[in-house]
């Protein structure tokens, strides 16, 4: 049996930790409301810790993002970059992954390389945070068509911009639609001499950095009006999202090869020759877009928050 004198002592020494360690008041003010001394009450949240009444876990963020770089590693056998935004960094979770992968990416280019670059927030969200570089004779291009008759903003222009800047080179823009209302528009635009070009550079690209879409109702591609209510919900039946505005199923095939040739950019097999193809994602919602991406191994790069992390590696 506990003897009533450390019953009671148990009961302070609970008492007292409730105070501190929940009610978040200082030792000084638990004297006070107690009528005891400090001492007694540094005492006793020693007492506290020793009987097991307090335990103390320390969780380390950036331990939980390389475990978790580690099991993504072997689970997909690529390289995952974790971005540990559970630490309570500064900015949101997209801003901290696009200063992560603005200094992932500076650190892979080398003198004459070609950066071939996607479009959308997430990839703003990188470009912003790239200061200037003095790699030499380094060239820009974008990978798909940015151009629609929407007001929603598809940062295409500013992405390539800010990156072309950093690099002090001049952009090699893709000044068409991506998604064309036939095939036979869009193979004759191909053949223009100033779109093939611009297209080969694409694809002789040393590096390129891009993200995924999804097929939900507010997804970017849906809002810039390319496609008719009968397609978007075909979409939103097969595909789980989009790579380079290519839309693909849960294994990364793509899913309406009509639309498909209808898209003008880089094809998905073509990623597969990059030196570095960089995949960028924030938040869940792009959990089935990754993981799909990452089932066809298209890519040999992923940079993903922690949270996007924990889900892939639940998958």
């Amino acid at each position: 049996m506990v003897a009533h004198h450390d019953l009671e002592k148990l009961k302070q020494g609970v008492k007292i930790a409730a105070m501190y360690y929940e009610d978040d008041l200082s030792q000084t003010e638990i004297a006070k409301s107690l009528g005891i001394s400090r001492p007694t009450v540094s005492r006793m949240l020693q007492y506290a810790k020793e009987t097991g009444i307090v335990k103390i876990q320390i969780a380390d963020p950036l331990m939980s993002a390389e475990i978790l770089r580690t099991q993504l590693h072997q689970k997909y056998q690529i390289d995952i970059q974790v971005v540990p935004t559970q630490t309570g960094g500064s900015g949101t979770i997209l801003e901290q992954v696009g200063q992560f992968a603005a200094d992932f990416l500076v650190k892979l280019v080398q003198p004459g390389d070609v950066i071939g670059l996607g479009w959308g927030e997430t990839i703003h969200a990188v470009t912003q945070h790239v200061e200037q570089q003095a790699t030499a004779g380094v060239r820009v291009v974008e990978l798909k068509g940015s151009v629609s008759d929407s007001q929603e903003k598809t940062w295409a222009y500013e992405s390539i911009n800010e990156l072309a800047v950093a690099y002090r080179t001049t952009p090699a823009y893709l000044p068409l639609p991506v998604i064309f209302d036939n095939r036979l528009t869009k193979q004759m635009v191909e053949r223009d001499r100033y779109i093939k070009r611009i297209l080969t550079l694409g694809r002789k690209a040393d590096i390129a950095l891009f993200t995924v879409g999804t097929v939900q109702n507010n997804a970017l591609l849906f809002r810039l009006g390319y496609f008719s209510n009968q397609e978007k919900q075909q979409l939103q039946r097969e595909a789980v999202g989009d790579l380079l505005s290519r839309f693909i199923d849960r294994q990364g095939k793509i899913v309406d090869p009509e639309i498909d040739d209808r898209t003008i950019g880089l094809k998905l097999t073509e990623l597969n020759e990059k030196r570095h193809a960089i995949l960028v994602a924030a938040g869940d919602k792009k959990l089935e877009s990754v993981y799909a991406v990452l089932k066809a191994g298209y890519v040999n790069h992923v940079i993903v928050d922690q949270g996007l992390a924990k889900r892939l590696a639940e998958m």
